[in-house]
């Protein structure tokens, strides 16, 4: 799998409010770092973020632009991407993201962690042209 293919698969399970598909996308063990007021986050609150998003459909588009790929190997891959999360409250969110994909046991690729980029190192990303 490639990391486009990853973030295609990611944008269209969250754009069809289909949280069973997307959270096959989500390693069990994954960990996420950087959100504000949590240290970390896990599975299960990655779920409990999106269930009321999804079923209550206050999304109204996620999409992912610019991808910066880090590090590949054949199991896993670490990239870069900007994702914007509109609501369809009007407000609109665009992050610096930092992936990374692997293919798990049972053949699946996975998100395994992800982190949000502190402003400071998304500007310089852009910057240095890497997204």
């Amino acid at each position: 799998m490639k990391a486009q293919q990853f973030l295609d698969a990611m944008m269209s399970t969250a754009n069809a409010f289909d949280l069973e598909t997307q959270m096959n996308l989500i390693s069990k063990e994954v960990g996420v770092f950087g959100i504000p007021d949590f240290e970390a986050m896990g599975y299960q609150d990655w779920c409990n973020l999106c269930e009321p998003e999804f079923s209550s459909k206050r999304l109204k588009r996620v999409s992912y632009q610019g991808m910066n790929i880090i590090s590949e190997t054949p199991d896993k891959i670490m990239f870069k991407p900007i994702e914007t999360v509109a609501g369809t409250d009007g407000t609109t969110n665009t992050s610096g993201v930092e992936f990374i994909v692997q293919q798990e046991d049972d053949g699946q690729w996975r998100v395994s962690q992800e982190r949000l980029l502190p402003e400071n190192e998304l500007e310089n990303d852009k910057r240095c042209g890497a997204l």
